[in-house]
């Protein structure tokens, strides 16, 4: 059983920033690439952010484009997003999944994390 889990969620002021991790129990050959996604309150799951694990390509949402950042490191099986200039309406629960495709189509990724609160106050 493969277990994604986040970390790093938190209350920051507008403007700060924060770094959430998601580690992996272990690698799986499924698993292509791990993305972010998040869910504000009353809204539905939206895509933030995918890597590859080989090779490292990535694509970001327009709307966190210039401010967030995902990375991996494959020796920890470990996936980050860096969020700077964190916005109130960057609020939700941060979500990091497995998908066997290099993909930002949530119905794509079968593994997923329990979720880290990140809040952002203005």
């Amino acid at each position: 059983q493969v277990q994604l889990v986040e970390s790093g969620g938190g209350l920051v002021q507008a403007g700060g920033s924060l770094r959430l991790s998601c580690a992996a129990s272990r690698r799986f050959f499924t698993s292509v690439a791990m993305g972010w996604f998040r869910q504000a309150p009353g809204k539905a799951r939206d895509f933030v952010a995918t890597i590859r694990w080989s090779g490292g390509l990535t694509l970001h949402a327009d709307s966190v484009k210039g401010r967030f950042t995902i990375s991996k490191d494959n020796a920890k099986n470990t996936v980050y997003l860096q969020m700077n200039s964190l916005k109130p309406e960057d609020t939700a629960i941060y979500y990091c999944a497995s998908s066997p495709k290099f993909t930002g189509s949530e119905d794509q990724y079968d593994y997923w994390g329990q979720g880290t609160q990140v809040t952002v106050s203005s």
